[in-house]
């Protein structure tokens, strides 16, 4: 093999490596994740709102008051105007 035949192989190799790791970077991949979790639980916690209020006549005025109506930890939500507040809340 010529030497310009290895360099070219060797740069389409690394060049394909560093696609390949900036596709499947696990900090990216991580971070992307946590956005659409936290988008998830806001969208669960005003379900449990409404749930509550279709319930109870009134809407919660305290995240304690739905904590029933959701699996999980909600602790870093709370109710502002009757809506969920939190990560991942717009």
């Amino acid at each position: 093999m010529r030497l310009i035949e290895l360099a070219m192989t060797s740069a389409i190799t690394l060049s394909i490596c560093g696609v390949g790791y900036a596709a499947l970077n696990p900090g990216e991949l991580k971070s992307r994740v946590q956005v659409v979790a936290d988008q998830a639980t806001c969208h669960t916690v005003n379900t449990a709102i409404t749930g509550y209020l279709m319930n109870n006549g009134e809407a919660p005025t305290s995240i304690r008051q739905i904590e029933s109506y959701v699996q999980g930890d909600i602790s870093r939500y709370r109710i502002v105007g009757g809506v969920a507040a939190g990560p991942g809340c717009a």
